[in-house]
């Protein structure tokens, strides 16, 4: 496999992006050892900073049958490459910086594009391929970074009944949400289907004061079966990504980044020597030092490139392999969890924007060393979908919420007027609060449970929601 030449610097310019484990306050400890990752996108590279750690690699199309660093580089390449790093590259082409949070992870990199194109068809049979090579590579999650044509119910996609099947098989399956939320477009699957963790973005403008985060323009709202979407959020801004070498971008940027560190009196030379590859006008020769390097300097910035290898981007595609790596974190702390505990962890342990809309990020934030944390703990026997939204049985009402540090919990509604007190949950021998209760008529009916006597929290097992009128969400039960 050919390398990568050095003859450059790895170092980061001004420009540089900080890294997604100081930007989440990850914890080092854990890297996703002993847990695999699997990839469906549109193509991959073998990049220095995965390719020692891909245990296999599958094309639907037999357009591209290997991996081949050798081999010329296509367009198609560049999403897939760019996702996995994001959640699993070590970063040894940037000293460490921009390493992924799963850096010692596996991975299974499944190639869905057709010709340039990505079918419905070939997105589902990618994860059905997932599903049929999961013992064989030990597949603990999925990450999607694309999705079909439109929002339908789940019966009617076989990408969500796929997606389904996958997590019915133990494997915790992540979707991103899409990018198109100022259009008013929902997500499309199997973004929407029920059990899927679904990642919207957020930005931090690249600062780590939390007062900086703003939502990202994610698709967002009530699924075609009526579940809100996305469940979390997580970078979509700002996120360090290889650029591929051996390409003109690269060459471009490898160009700029000497150009951008070199001293004064060696500038006119390179200028001369550098101008074509870094894509410089000839008439910037002739003008003085100031405005070259103020001209290099915005095509950096433009450019987006933060040292030779590395750009930053945008996108929820880059929000859900972020998400990927934290719950490979999560495994690894707790080989135990099932894809419903991982979700329900995730979810509790997100904290909501306080000036975003509640419909727009789900219950918030991914908080990385939370939920790591949390799940290293977890000893609780979630079933493979999590704790179950509502579920009558011979008459009887069945709720179970999953809270380790609750004290007390309530269940309030319309079928109680919304009663604090009369509908109490009690905890079982796994540590779930739980309550059975006379089923109401047929109806549709809001609820909420209230923990420790003050606060008022929506059902995250339950993916049907309606606003509240105060900034935030009810559950929605529906008794037919």
């Amino acid at each position: 496999m050919s390398q990568v030449t050095h003859n450059h610097s790895h170092s980061l310019n001004r420009f540089a992006v900080i890294p997604t484990a100081a930007r989440l306050n990850a914890d080092p400890s854990y890297t996703g050892k002993g847990v695999t990752i699997a990839f469906l996108d549109s193509g991959f590279f073998p990049h220095p900073d995965i390719a020692d750690r891909i245990l296999a690699y599958h094309d639907l199309a037999a357009e591209q049958v290997s991996l081949d660093a050798d081999a010329p580089i296509v367009p198609v390449q560049w999403h897939g490459t760019q996702t996995s790093v994001v959640a699993a590259g070590d970063g040894r082409l940037c000293q460490g910086t921009y390493c992924g949070l799963a850096s010692s992870s596996k991975l299974v990199l499944v190639k869905a594009s057709q010709q340039g194109s990505i079918t419905e068809e070939n997105i589902a049979r990618g994860i059905e391929w997932i599903i049929e090579n999961r013992e064989q590579y030990d597949i603990r999650i999925l990450n999607i970074s694309l999705g079909g044509d439109q929002d339908v119910p789940c019966s009617k996609s076989i990408i969500d009944q796929a997606a389904e099947r996958a997590i019915e098989n133990g494997i915790a399956v992540v979707a991103a949400a899409g990018n198109s939320g100022q259009e008013g477009l929902h997500s499309v699957p199997p973004a929407n289907s029920p059990s899927v963790i679904t990642v919207g973005g957020y930005s931090d403008n690249n600062r780590l004061e939390l007062e900086a985060l703003d939502l990202y323009h994610s698709n967002f709202g009530f699924t075609a079966d009526g579940t809100l979407k996305p469940e979390i959020v997580a970078p979509a801004m700002w996120v360090a990504a290889p650029i591929l070498p051996r390409t003109e971008a690269f060459q471009q940027a490898q160009a700029l980044q000497e150009l951008v560190a070199a001293p004064d009196f060696l500038l006119p030379r390179l200028l001369r020597e550098l101008a074509e590859d870094a894509r410089l006008p000839a008439s910037l020769r002739g003008e003085d030092l100031p405005t070259i390097r103020r001209h290099i300097e915005e095509l950096l910035r433009n450019l987006k490139i933060v040292t030779a290898h590395y750009q930053h981007v945008d996108g929820t595609s880059f929000a859900a392999p972020i998400v990927s790596s934290v719950i490979a974190q999560m495994i690894e702390a707790n080989p135990q969890l099932t894809p419903g505990a991982v979700k329900s962890i995730l979810i509790s342990t997100a904290s909501r924007i306080a000036n975003g809309a509640a419909i727009r990020q789900g219950y918030g934030v991914l908080n990385a060393a939370r939920a790591v944390e949390l799940a290293r703990t977890e000893s609780h026997e979630l079933n493979v979908r999590g704790c179950s939204p509502p579920r009558v049985e011979n008459g009887r009402l069945w709720f179970i919420y999953h809270d380790d540090y609750a004290e007390s919990v309530s269940l309030a509604g319309d079928f109680n007027g919304w009663s604090q007190e009369s509908l109490p949950l009690s905890k079982n021998e796994n540590g779930l609060w739980f309550i059975e209760a006379q089923a109401p008529r047929p109806g549709h009916y809001q609820y909420k449970f209230v923990v420790n006597g003050h606060r008022w929290v929506d059902d995250p097992s339950n993916g049907m929601k309606v606003l509240d009128n105060y900034g935030g969400l009810n559950s929605l039960l529906v008794l037919e």
